[in-house]
């Protein structure tokens, strides 16, 4: 059965999608996404994600004509047609098509596109034996809190890891780390869960959130604030966190082993309680 996508309001077989040649998320990645997991057939916190993504979209000023409800309609449909258990909803809103040109145009209409990917989420072999990183510069735009599709850089940064013999990669910039490629960074010292703390740096993620209430909830220690490399090599343990790796353990930073060199207790236990309860809150 070929996949269906969404574009601009039709459901159409992939091979039939199709996005003009102007339109300014290709010509100039004037546009932002969100990627939103699906277990049990059900979308995980999608409320957290429509709110980032109307985020976004205000700090680019891009003005869409779609509802939270009616987007949701759109990712359950997109579920159903494509008989999807596992896996996630990729969504795509760009200003729109108009001719070429640096100037905000005006009257351009939205472009909307949705697909999805089958994937194994949940039993993730990657969970089981953790994945290692890299550090690579940061040298990305200052706004990074806009959650864009501006992307080149993180896919060098895990090209970058993949020749290095490694799964993805850490940026740097200033002396600590920001994030992942794509996700978010955490290591465990001292007793404490830290993570970086919010601000233009950084990609404020859903399951970062999560987790960090998950983990209050659970009376662990949480710190937000920026660490080093070494830091972090010198941790109990490291894992990242991302809408389709949940809580992924990192068992080892520019070679160097991190606590035990395997995933540690309180990674698996924070992905215990948050594939707990987003099944739970799945819509």
């Amino acid at each position: 059965m070929a996949r269906i996508v969404y574009v601009n309001g039709e459901y159409v077989p992939e091979e039939a999608a199709k996005v003009s040649v102007f339109d300014r998320g290709f010509l100039f990645a004037d546009g932002v996404y969100e990627v939103t997991s699906v277990l049990g057939g059900r979308l995980v916190d999608f409320a957290g994600h429509m709110a980032r993504l109307a985020r976004s979209l205000g700090e680019l000023d891009i003005v869409v004509p779609w509802s939270d409800d009616d987007l949701l309609a759109i990712h359950r449909e997109m579920v159903a047609r494509n008989a999807l258990d596992e896996g996630m909803v990729y969504l795509q809103i760009t200003r729109g098509a108009a001719d070429r040109d640096f100037v905000y145009p005006e009257g351009a209409a939205p472009t909307l596109v949705l697909f999805t990917q089958a994937r194994r989420l949940a039993d993730s072999p990657a969970a089981e034996a953790g994945i290692r990183v890299i550090s690579v510069p940061d040298i990305r735009w200052g706004r990074r809190d806009i959650k864009t599709v501006q992307l080149l850089y993180p896919s060098m940064g895990k090209m970058a890891a993949r020749a290095a013999g490694a799964d993805d990669a850490w940026m740097v910039e200033d002396g600590a780390v920001t994030e992942g490629t794509s996700n978010n960074a955490w290591i465990v010292t001292g007793g404490r869960i830290v993570t970086r703390h919010l601000g233009p740096e950084i990609l404020a993620g859903i399951t970062r959130a999560a987790v960090l209430r998950f983990a209050a909830e659970a009376q662990m220690e949480v710190e937000e604030r920026a660490f080093t490399i070494a830091e972090a090599q010198a941790a109990d343990e490291a894992f990242v966190t991302s809408a389709t790796t949940f809580v992924l353990p990192v068992v080892a930073i520019d070679g160097v082993a991190v606590g035990a060199g395997r995933p540690g207790p309180v990674a698996r236990r924070l992905r215990e309680i948050y594939l707990d309860e987003s099944r739970r809150a799945a819509v």
